[in-house]
């Protein structure tokens, strides 16, 4: 009885949270603190702890079959959310995934686009949704993610950099991070505000020589910028505090260890 008692509770519980919780219109851009977030299943236990003690519920992603290693469960790679209930994943996205996203009230949408190892085959659904534009390579964008955009009066931006996602960390619907050089020429013409910082070394992505910033970070609040590891370490650490404490936007290191590029940190519901 007392078992059955505490299950009841449980799902209670359960219910209670998911009512409470609601959908972030804009991606990437909570208007309140970051309630459920969908991340890497491999991110270091440390993270996963902090994040979970910021009050934020992680769905954690599974392996795309056949995508190389370092890269293969990162969620900027197989999904992109839309706003509100809507999320674009690439068909042959795991089923369990798909199935979370369901249990926590999502319409999940197939696009059409496979993914393949090989750059760019593996770059449709990596764009980065800054406020009201979207950056790509619109060569490769995937083609429903497009459409869905399209609906929304979104503006798409090409650029050359495919893993666009990966390469900016969105601040707030104008403003952003990244060490792409192509990127931020293309944005400050589209009066995006943009921070350009050397490529980061310290930025680890496990496999290769190193990560992107947007990889490394994402907001898990409407002012608290999250970076997986400890920020001290980034090489760019003073100028991304100068550029964030102007916008009075808090720094959350997630970790005491080196940063991580971690296929972003993606809310998606708020308190």
């Amino acid at each position: 009885m007392q078992l059955y008692l505490i299950i009841t509770l449980k799902i209670m519980l359960e219910y209670y949270i998911l009512f409470f919780m609601k959908y972030i219109d804009i991606p990437n851009l909570p208007d309140g603190d970051v309630s459920l977030a969908v991340v890497d299943m491999r991110i270091e236990p440390e993270i996963a702890a902090s994040l979970e003690q910021n009050g934020i519920k992680l769905i954690k992603t599974c392996y795309y079959p056949g995508m190389y290693e370092a890269v293969a469960c990162h969620p900027d790679i197989m999904l992109h959310h839309l706003g509100g209930k809507r999320i674009i994943y690439a068909p042959g996205t795991s089923q369990h995934l798909v199935d979370f996203l369901l249990s926590y009230g999502f319409t999940p949408m197939s696009g059409k686009t496979y993914l393949s190892p090989k750059y760019p085959l593996n770059i449709s659904y990596n764009v980065a949704r800054v406020g009201k534009f979207a950056f790509h390579n619109l060569k490769y964008t995937d083609p429903v993610l497009r459409e869905e955009l399209d609906k929304q009066a979104v503006e798409f931006v090409h650029v050359n950099q495919g893993y666009t996602k990966c390469s900016v960390s969105i601040v707030d619907k104008n403003s952003i991070i990244t060490s792409d050089k192509g990127i931020a020429k293309i944005a400050e013409k589209k009066g995006v505000e943009v921070l350009l910082i050397d490529a980061d070394k310290n930025i680890q992505l496990k496999g290769l020589d190193y990560g992107f910033i947007g990889g490394a970070s994402g907001l898990i609040g409407k002012n608290k910028w999250a970076v997986a590891g400890n920020f001290e370490m980034l090489e760019s650490a003073y100028k991304i505090y100068d550029f964030l404490n102007k916008r009075n936007i808090e720094i959350v290191s997630l970790s005491k260890g080196k940063v991580e590029d971690i296929g972003s940190i993606i809310p998606l519901k708020i308190w």
